[in-house]
């Protein structure tokens, strides 16, 4: 499958990673009340992922050299983080997955397996992809929410990750997604893979991110483009 729309994190990608210095945080509200989500030293994944699709969008070279924090790109990348958890929503989707089990949970009752609760392969696998596949297919790039962990603690909003998705792979057994990981620059061997064929199975989402934790799911993240800003 080729690369949507010719996108490649080598070329449209940021050539500084997702690495800043300690900065105020951003208090926004949340279903789950007041949550820092803009401090720089947790990661602007988010808002990179953002800001690489608008310059995609704007048929724009991204800059090179990471801005200064109170510069306008360092503030674009900001807010673009806070758009990126699409308040109140995301926010909301991501703590539910962070919820769910990796495999569908159910009961036997006189003889059937009664599903009670999807878990988070099957709604990647059965819901999510075939939504960015499609999308992929049409050479459009998508950013994805990656959950990364199993958390009732609303703290822990800001352990997941954002990445772009730009192409794939597909066979029987197995889906490669190349991504863009703001997290590993412009390294165009990124992706993330799994065995499509047993969604209710917990199911491991194998991958090369450049983050400790597991990948559980992923899913698309509402974008709506923007325009980078002039200098």
């Amino acid at each position: 499958m080729p690369d949507s729309g010719g996108f490649l994190p080598s070329q449209g990608g940021f050539a500084f990673t997702d690495a800043w210095p300690s900065e105020p945080a951003v208090m926004v509200p949340t279903p789950f009340g007041q949550i820092s989500i803009g401090n720089a030293a947790a990661g602007l994944c988010g808002g990179m992922v953002f800001a690489a699709l608008d310059y995609w969008h704007a048929a724009l070279p991204p800059p090179v050299a990471g801005p200064a924090p109170g510069t306008p790109l360092y503030r674009y990348l900001v807010q673009r983080l806070i758009d990126s958890w699409h308040l109140p929503a995301g926010v909301a989707q991501y703590y539910q997955w962070m919820n769910l089990p990796d495999g569908d949970a159910g009961v036997d009752l006189l003889g059937r397996h009664i599903v009670i609760e999807h878990g988070l392969a099957w709604r990647t696998i059965q819901t999510q992809w075939p939504q960015i596949a499609a999308s992929l297919d049409s050479g459009a790039p998508v950013a994805l929410g990656v959950v990364t962990v199993a958390s009732a603690s609303p703290a822990d909003l800001g352990v997941n990750h954002q990445v772009l998705a730009y192409g794939y792979d597909a066979s029987a057994g197995q889906v490669t997604v190349r991504v863009y990981d703001p997290n590993s620059g412009r390294d165009d061997g990124i992706s993330i893979r799994f065995d499509p064929r047993t969604p209710a199975q917990p199911t491991t989402f194998a991958h090369n991110l450049n983050i400790a934790r597991p990948v559980r799911g992923f899913f698309r993240t509402a974008y709506t483009p923007a325009p980078p800003p002039s200098s």
